[in-house]
């Protein structure tokens, strides 16, 4: 499959010289007589590097064929980490260059999504949003009761975020995966 410019949009996957690009800004200019012009940002799915391209007109680009595979993560043991497809039970290991900050966001037992190009896993995606347990927040100064005051919280894979005042210890929150920003504490 082929796209044209105008068929490109944020997330779409595409092939350039023989690697696979995430679109991940995307803006179209029109020209004179109904022509275009479409400049995307365009993130490697192999190395991470994330480069601007201008496509004109009538341009095509491949699609990439990327494949998913949903997949357990089990453990980290320091050097790689370990995970097991829940449908064959077979277990493999992933190093820090392929997994990437994604480790941040994962804790044992969690579900996540590897991509997958020519059979290589090139990324592994994360849900827009995961809870983690807060393991750490200094208690606010009494008398403190501004109402934007942000401070550090250390959650439970060793990510530390900035929350507002009232989240104490042991307080699950949830945290945006693209920002690495709070969101909001669960309810419950």
């Amino acid at each position: 499959m082929a796209y044209q410019p105008t068929e490109l949009k944020k997330g779409v996957v595409i092939q350039l010289e023989g690697k696979p690009y995430r679109v991940v800004e995307y803006n179209q200019k029109v020209v004179g007589r109904g022509g275009s012009i479409v400049n995307v940002k365009i993130k490697n799915l192999i190395d991470g590097s994330v480069i601007a391209k201008t496509f004109k007109g009538q341009e095509r680009i491949d699609s990439a064929e990327v494949s998913s595979q949903n997949v357990q993560y089990l453990y980290s043991d320091g050097t790689d980490y370990h995970f097991m497809d829940p449908v064959t039970f077979e277990q493999f290991q992933l190093s820090t260059d392929i997994v990437g900050d994604a480790y941040e966001y994962m804790k044992e037992g969690d579900e996540v999504t590897l991509q997958l190009f020519d059979n290589n896993v090139i990324n592994v995606e994360l849900p827009k949003n995961v809870y983690l347990e807060v393991i750490y927040s200094e208690d606010v100064v009494k008398g403190d009761t501004t109402s934007n005051v942000q401070k550090d919280a250390k959650l439970e894979t060793g990510l530390t975020v900035k929350v507002p005042a009232f989240i104490k210890t042991g307080d699950i929150i949830s945290v945006d995966t693209e920002t690495g920003q709070y969101r909001e504490r669960k309810k419950g």
